[in-house]
């Protein structure tokens, strides 16, 4: 069985109301990390740009607005599901994508079944959790 789940979707990256450009994103879920998605941009020209957020902000930003700080999601338009915005911002810097909402929820169903919401914790701590880091600092220090 697959400890992970990828996708590839086309998102438009929203330059102006009047210009936008699809760019191809990677969608990317690990089982080690269960509690966040990773979207990889691909714009013309740059390197790729990975975001890591909740999975959970991803599957409330499908219905209604969701997100505080650098990540909000949301429907495109009240009463609509069938595209959805994301807004990523990095110090007053601002991009802004639209996707249809189909192949996100495919995504989601897909990490679901790898690892269903709510059962997360259920799967141990990753051995370089903050608590295992701070654990051996703590060790090391008291040792020292």
């Amino acid at each position: 069985m697959s400890e992970s789940v990828k996708a590839e979707v086309l998102m438009s990256f929203v330059v102006t109301e009047e210009l936008s450009f699809r760019i191809p994103v990677e969608l990317g879920y690990e089982a080690s990390d269960p509690f966040a998605v990773r979207l990889t941009f691909h714009l013309p020209g740059d390197a790729p740009v990975s975001w890591s957020f909740g999975r959970e902000l991803l599957l409330d930003g499908l219905n209604v607005p969701s997100g505080e700080g650098d990540v909000h999601i949301a429907p495109a338009g009240p009463g609509e599901v069938s595209d959805v915005l994301l807004r990523l911002q990095v110090a007053g810097e601002r991009a802004l994508f639209r996707s249809s909402a189909p192949p996100l929820v495919a995504f989601l169903d897909r990490t679901d079944r790898l690892v269903p919401l709510g059962q997360e914790s259920a799967l141990g701590t990753p051995a370089d959790s903050l608590d295992a880091v701070l654990g051996r600092i703590l060790a090391e220090e008291n040792a020292g």
